[in-house]
């Protein structure tokens, strides 16, 4: 299948499973996971920065107009495709990924993918409750929403990712 109508689709199916199902599980009023997040993390390690920024914001934006958060889910995605080249360069060190065309367990192991997907989880939760909130007032509640939902939601992401994973094509 062509790469460009996979992308079109994890980006549908994902952002339907997000706001068809996932928003409708009550995990009690502080627990909220997210999972469309997915699109930005597999997108390949040669996306253009600029191209990440715009994804990230149509992605966050298509989840806003159907939550009715204008623009909460928007700037929280942006914010974390933004960071996205930093936190692989981050947690990748020397490494070299010519021969990984997009993030993957199999291919860069279990730990490093862990990695990753917490530090962008950790920066979508942190910008997403704090824009919802808004208030100092509030950073309390916020702060304990951020502690149960990162658990969740990365738990929600490996889990979808493991069952859903690609194995490596043998020659």
């Amino acid at each position: 299948m062509n790469k460009t109508a996979l992308q079109i689709i994890r980006y549908i199916v994902l952002v339907l499973l997000q706001v068809l199902v996932i928003n409708h599980i009550r995990l009690g009023g502080y627990v909220h996971p997210y999972i469309y997040m997915i699109f930005i993390m597999l997108l390949p390690f040669s996306t253009p920065k600029w191209q990440l920024l715009v994804l990230g914001f149509a992605l966050g934006l298509t989840v806003d107009l159907f939550t009715g958060t204008p623009g909460l889910h928007a700037g929280a995605t942006t914010l974390m495709a933004f960071c996205r080249p930093a936190i692989i360069s981050l947690i990748s060190g020397n490494q070299k990924f010519e021969n990984i065309p997009e993030p993957n367990m199999s291919q860069l192991g279990g730990l490093w993918f862990f990695r990753y997907v917490l530090c962008l989880v950790l920066i979508h939760h942190f910008a997403l409750f704090f824009l919802e909130s808004f208030s100092f007032k509030l950073i309390g509640q916020t702060l304990l929403r951020i502690l149960l939902s990162v658990p969740v939601s990365i738990f929600l992401i490996m889990m979808i990712l493991y069952i859903f994973k690609s194995e490596k094509r043998r020659d």
